[in-house]
């Protein structure tokens, strides 16, 4: 896989259901900005062409919870650097950093990609 990312190119998130974690939603059942607050950056998986439900399925024998879809242009819109991080166990996994220099989300970024995240399953 390549290093770099298409703007188009889809991002994949686990988040804790309400039932382990509140914290991450809000009582609408939207995804919380809380959702994207990791010190270590914010750990994803990257679509690289695959559909939805490849994905989904694929996250879903290695995670608890929600799967939420975002893009990498909403990444770029706020700043923020998505990085290529692939894991002995996981090909796909990728960081969003706030910036190049900075790994935690800022509150705003962190507010902005919780707007753009839609819940898959």
């Amino acid at each position: 896989m390549a290093d770099d990312f298409a703007e188009n190119e889809k991002l994949y998130r686990a988040v804790y259901p309400p039932g382990i974690s509140d914290m991450y939603w809000r009582k609408d059942g939207t995804v919380s900005s809380a959702a994207f607050a990791d010190p270590k950056g914010v750990s994803v998986d990257r679509g690289d062409g695959r559909d939805d439900v490849t994905v989904v399925k694929d996250m879903k024998k290695r995670f608890v919870g929600s799967i939420v879809r975002l893009y990498v242009k909403n990444c770029v819109e706020i700043g923020a650097k998505v990085k290529y991080v692939p894991s002995k166990n996981n090909p796909y996994h990728s960081e969003i950093h706030g910036s190049e220099k900075t790994v935690l989300l800022s509150k705003s970024q962190r507010r902005h990609l919780a707007k753009k995240a839609i819940i898959m399953a």
